[in-house]
């Protein structure tokens, strides 16, 4: 969910998150000791019925949360929630304009208590009232920037929630896709609003706009998985 409101004093502190994070990413991909064996890679972890290292998931750097490497969770937790994975992965895309990763994410909610955690940019609310009854009801928001998993299933969910709730026949020429995308952004009352006839304003806008950059690359990222 797009943070908005920030004034001038963030930038100061977004720079020194910045620098965390550029450290964490220098870090993650200095080259490996000299004692390291030679031998071909092995598979990522994951289900016995995985193939071994082809998928873009299974090759994902250290340090790296592009969308594209959780095709396989997106895939996954949009059929567990019963949502389209091509919505899921595009507003991963669309939240992915801010660095992520365990260390930058907990120094930047340091300075901004308020921020959201994960690679899908889950506010607090929201996750609290996402999890509720699911599978993940006992994992706190806090293990959100530690596990991309988690953050997917639960934007997933959210999406779902949020579905739930738009009319039948919604009087918008919007989809409902595009609807409950917005309503991760602005909020569940806001996407009833637009729901009902009422234009979305310059940031659900842009938002929206965003979206539709996205949803060709979304459908490639999991096609290549």
């Amino acid at each position: 969910m797009a943070e908005r409101g920030a004034k001038w004093p963030w930038a100061v502190l977004a720079l020194a998150v910045l620098g965390i994070w550029l450290y964490e990413r220098g870090g993650d991909h200095a080259p490996p000791p000299a004692a390291a064996p030679a031998a071909a890679s092995s598979p990522a972890t994951g289900p016995a019925s995985a193939p071994p290292a082809a998928s873009p998931a299974a090759s994902r750097p250290p340090g790296d949360y592009a969308p594209k490497y959780f095709a396989a969770e997106v895939e996954q937790y949009a059929a567990e929630a019963g949502v389209n994975p091509q919505l899921v992965m595009a507003v991963l895309f669309n939240e992915a304009y801010k660095p992520h990763g365990p260390d930058v994410e907990r120094a930047w909610q340091k300075m901004k208590p308020e921020a959201s955690f994960g690679i899908a940019n889950m506010h607090r609310a929201a996750y609290e009232e996402t999890r509720r009854g699911r599978p993940f009801a006992d994992r706190p928001w806090e293990d959100l920037p530690d596990d991309p998993a988690l953050a997917v299933r639960a934007a997933a969910w959210h999406l779902h929630d949020l579905g739930a709730q738009l009319p039948a026949r919604p009087a918008t020429s919007l989809s409902r896709d595009e609807l409950m995308a917005l309503g991760y952004n602005t909020g569940a009352g806001n996407m009833l609003l637009f729901a009902r006839g009422t234009r979305p304003g310059p940031e659900a806008r842009a938002y929206l706009d965003k979206l539709h950059d996205n949803w060709s690359k979304s459908a490639d990222a999991l096609a290549a998985r």
